[in-house]
């Protein structure tokens, strides 16, 4: 009975989450009205304001599952690459060239911090710098780059990483924008690496 009722609940939450993500996507947040949401679902007002409280709510859940792809799919570049220091820095491009990408461009790097604010908060962001942290120490410990505060760096490439994204995503010309980025960071990044060091 309990497996039966948290499989329903999860469908709900899954259909309430598909339909959201299409419409954020297409029509962006403010122009997705709940009623079309719910309507889409084949659901009512009520089983979106039970299992998120309000749009918002909504948003932020298509949000974590957004990242949580995003983050999949930067595991898969950083566990098939040859070096560390390359999974380092195709992964660190991966997510500069993800802002191109219209629904993550609209969802996560528009409207995402338009309504939620500062994305550098998100709990998301959390797990990122966390794992970019990781392979510093990594690096560090292969002696491929600079014996720097693992945290700090972190903290710094990922800040740069947003900075970048957000600023692709709300430039004139996105795709010269990513151009500029990745040159930059491939500079930037490579100041870390010691001497001799690809």
């Amino acid at each position: 009975m309990a497996q039966k009722r948290a499989d329903m609940i999860a469908e709900t939450r899954g259909k309430l989450i598909k339909a959201a993500r299409e419409a954020f996507a297409v029509k962006g947040y403010a122009d997705s009205s709940m009623d079309d949401l719910t309507a889409q679902a084949g659901l009512t007002r009520g089983a979106l304001y039970h299992h998120f409280g309000d749009k918002k709510g909504l948003l932020q859940a298509v949000i974590a599952q957004i990242d949580s792809e995003m983050m999949e799919r930067l595991s898969v570049i950083t566990d098939e690459a040859s070096t560390t220091w390359d999974g380092f820095v195709d992964e660190s491009i991966a997510y500069i060239k993800m802002s191109l990408e219209p629904e993550i461009q609209r969802i996560v790097f528009l409207d995402g911090p338009a309504v939620l604010g500062d994305p550098s908060q998100w709990r998301s962001q959390n797990a990122c710098i966390h794992s970019t942290q990781r392979s510093i120490q990594k690096l560090i410990d292969e002696g491929t780059i600079h014996n720097v505060a693992p945290e700090a760096t972190a903290r710094l490439i990922m800040g740069a990483l947003l900075g970048a994204s957000l600023w692709i995503a709300h430039a004139d010309d996105p795709h010269m924008a990513c151009e500029q980025a990745v040159a930059s960071f491939r500079a930037l990044a490579s100041g870390l690496l010691l001497t001799g060091q690809p």
